[in-house]
This record gives C-alpha cells, structure tokens and sequence, in this order.
C-alpha cells in the first residue's frame, strides 16, 4: 500500500505544485489543514513561499506550529520546503522585523550575506555522508528563490546538515534531524534530482 501525504493547506502559494511532485512519487497525496487527517498520514509537507511573517501567521492560523510539533513529538516524518524549511527555525528576521517560528530546530533565518539578491536559480548542494535525503543525487544542482537563509546553529546531535553558497556566502540548504526534514530549495522545481529527493523521502516513511 502507498503512504498517505499530507501537505498542509495554510495558503501558501506554491502548495499546488508540491501536491503534484508529491504525487509524482506514487504516493497518495491530499491538501488538507485538518489536524485529524494529517495525524493519520504517513509524512506532513509543509511547502511556504513569501515572507516569514506572513507565512507563520498563515501556520498559526489554521494552529499549524502545534501539529507540526506533536508529529515531531511522536516521531512522525515531517518534511519543510523553502520558506517552509525556514519557518522551522527558532527565529526570522525581515526587513528588521522580527518573527518566532515553530522552533523545532534551532537557529536564526537572516539576509543572505551576498551582493546580488535574490539566490535565484540552480545551485549544487554539498550534502553529508550518510544522508538518505540526497541518495543518488550527490553533486547534482537544485533550484533556488530566496534572499534569506540560516548560515549556522547549535546542530542537534545527529543531526545531518547539507550547505550551498552564494556569493561566497554559505547558507543551509537541507537539514535532517530525527523524523524533521527541510530543503531550502524547492525539490518540485529541481527536475529529476528534485524528484529523487522527494522519492528518497518518501522511503523513508515505511
């Protein structure tokens, strides 16, 4: 039997084409912010694009940070995506306004020490040994959108962390740490190799 996904609706913008990548996979997807039917699922997604405030405005809306937390309490697979990887850290910082996230890992979302912004655009992803996220797609190229990253934390231990750079500024680009998973970049845009991170993940999910 396929795993069951669900990706939480919040009103984030790119969660259409994550459903769809996601489904790419074999598995069965559905969108969804109800705490029942994601309790049920195999793995949660959550995708974001935007603003951090706004997008943990949209999470705390539908009492996202809570069902994010209870999964990873009861060491249920959760996967973030882009500004939905950043929403997981303790803190993010735009425009000079400071915004909690769901602080389930630690860390602090800042601007992106480079001249030219946005980091827009296919970047290589130097991933750790053991990582089970980029099995098979070591040295391969993702696709980024973003001005804004974690360059750095009190890692948990075991945690797994994998870097990208731009403009000689190295930022997080995918941590794996216990039943969480985040990509900075947006595995549903990174053709083939995007696909196989998303079909490693769901491997994962047993």
């Amino acid at each position: 039997m396929s795993a069951t996904i669900a990706v939480l609706d919040y009103g984030s913008g790119n969660l259409h084409s994550a459903t769809r990548a996601l489904a790419a996979t074999g598995a069965r997807v559905v969108l969804t912010a109800d705490a029942d039917e994601i309790a049920a699922a195999d793995g949660l997604v959550v995708p974001g694009v935007g603003a951090f405030a706004a997008c943990m405005a949209g999470l705390e809306a539908v009492d996202g940070p809570a069902i994010i937390r209870r999964r990873l309490a009861d060491h249920r697979p959760v996967l973030g995506i882009c500004v939905g990887e950043q929403i997981m850290f303790e803190v993010g910082e735009e425009h000079g306004i400071v915004t909690p996230g769901v602080g389930v890992l630690p860390g602090r979302v800042e601007l992106l020490h480079a001249a030219r912004l946005p980091h827009m655009g296919w970047n290589t992803v130097n991933a750790p040994v053991g990582s089970r996220l980029f099995e098979g797609v070591a040295g391969e190229r993702f696709y980024f959108v973003h001005s804004y990253g974690v360059h750095d934390a009190d890692w948990p231990e075991g945690a797994l962390v994998s870097w990208a750079e731009h403009g000689g500024d190295r930022f997080v680009a995918a941590v794996e740490s216990g039943a969480l998973s985040v990509t900075q970049f947006h595995p549903e845009k990174s053709g083939q190799a995007g696909a196989r991170v998303l079909r490693n993940w769901v491997a994962c999910l047993g």
